[in-house]
């Protein structure tokens, strides 16, 4: 399957999830209503859909097709990124006001969810504009060893069975690839620092 058809298929799946997250999330306002508001249920079922759109809003960028060109609004990026983080105990922090084209977007929520793997417990992470491209800082108290999957942000072809929980590491590589610009990753001890 090439490229540009995953990217559809990325897409399809997440326009097709949007409409009964909506359903349910209206169905959490009409039932707030009933005199349930307040109860742990329905905390708990408000937060989970508020958390499973988020990763749809992040899933269709970082997955999804994209028009030549496209923009996306600063403010909407960080609430995406607000959004995915607080469930993951990840506080992500974009330092940028501007608009953000697509496809650069689309790499930078790829290396996020590669930070994501690597900090499963929580940490921080700091996204900033740095000489036409960007400076992602991750860290945290405690990190994953996970050296063979960052060997795929600078190997081709990606190896022949990618797991699917791992599919974002040769994938933000494709990416980083289209764009013309290397992935190059410093790494201490509990800090990951990219430059893309």
């Amino acid at each position: 399957m090439s490229q540009d058809l995953t990217a559809l298929l990325g897409s399809r799946i997440c326009h097709d999830l949007t409409s009964p997250l909506g359903a349910i999330g209206n169905g959490v306002e009409l039932l707030s209503m009933t005199g349930l508001e307040g109860t742990p249920e329905l905390a708990m079922i408000s937060e989970s859909v508020e958390s499973a759109n988020g990763r749809i809003r992040y899933f269709r960028i970082a997955y999804g097709a994209a028009s030549p060109g496209q923009q996306l609004g600063c403010n909407e990026i960080k609430s995406i990124l607000d959004a995915v983080g607080r469930p993951r105990k990840l506080a992500i922090t974009l330092h940028a006001e501007d608009d953000i084209a697509r496809d650069e977007a689309r790499l930078i929520f790829l290396i996020l969810q590669c930070c994501e793997t690597a900090l499963p417990w929580g940490g921080t992470v700091d996204v900033a504009p740095r000489g036409g491209g960007w400076r992602i800082v991750a860290a945290g108290a405690r990190m994953r060893e996970i050296d063979a999957l960052w060997e795929q942000l600078k190997v081709s072809p990606p190896p022949a069975e990618v797991a699917a929980a791992e599919v974002h590491f040769p994938l933000a590589r494709e990416a980083a690839r289209a764009l013309g610009r290397p992935i190059t990753l410093h790494r201490r001890q509990l800090r990951l620092e990219f430059s893309i």
